[in-house]
């Protein structure tokens, strides 16, 4: 039973950017409980510098030396998704006591690999005239669906799914899972495309907020 003064949360979903047919598309039915995010630089030296620039380092105490350069990977995001039948299955829908949480299983899956190389993809594109090439199974994964996780207001970005670890946890009478975690892991698809610069603009935003808490900085010259 719903409180009146109870929080509406917003779900997190993932959305297949630019539709296509079948449509893929996940509301998460519990949001995760942690989400780690991972960037990772490094300098970049060309190697025509490195002999000179060792030779410098050594005269120097504590080799403080500018790199020109740095090389930043794309950000990495991982969390896991909860799936759980129990609740549709006391509501009696009767997809759910048929499928258990099958249905949104396969469309997880089906966000790692193109379209061309599902059956149902295959058929709507032979409908559409293209080659009915595209029904075999590829070992090649080319051009893999981008999908847009959707975390809040201010935080929509493009994605490829890099890595899915499913763990099936309970089963009905007929063998379809009932309940399940999965693992994800997500790779930013960093650069002029309209969800990243709309996340990145949100993430600038934020940071001239946090201009208000720049007299905290007087706390770390002066003791309080």
């Amino acid at each position: 039973m719903a409180f009146a003064n109870q929080p509406k949360i917003l779900k997190s979903a993932f959305v297949e950017f630019g539709i296509s047919l079948p449509p893929l598309v996940l509301v998460f039915q519990f949001n995760p409980l942690t989400v780690t995010r991972t960037r990772a630089a490094k300098p970049v030296t060309p190697a025509s510098q490195q002999s000179s620039r060792a030779s410098q380092n050594a005269g120097l105490v504590g080799g403080l030396v500018a790199s020109g350069t740095i090389s930043v990977d794309p950000e990495t995001i991982g969390f896991d998704i909860r799936l759980d039948a129990t609740d549709k299955l006391n509501d009696g829908d009767g997809l759910t006591e048929q499928f258990g949480i099958s249905p949104q299983l396969a469309t997880l899956e089906a966000m790692m690999l193109p379209k061309g190389q599902s059956l149902l993809g295959g058929a709507v594109s032979a409908l559409l005239g293209a080659s009915a090439s595209r029904f075999l199974c590829l070992e090649s994964i080319q051009d893999p669906p981008v999908i847009l996780w959707v975390w809040g207001r201010k935080k929509i970005l493009p994605v490829n799914i890099l890595n899915m670890q499913i763990k099936e946890e309970q089963f009905s009478t007929d063998l379809n899972p009932t309940r399940a975690i999965i693992t994800v892991q997500l790779q930013v698809i960093e650069g002029p495309n309209v969800p990243y610069l709309y996340s990145k603009a949100m993430q600038e935003v934020m940071s001239v907020l946090n201009l208000v808490n720049i007299g905290d900085l007087s706390k770390t010259m002066v003791p309080a």
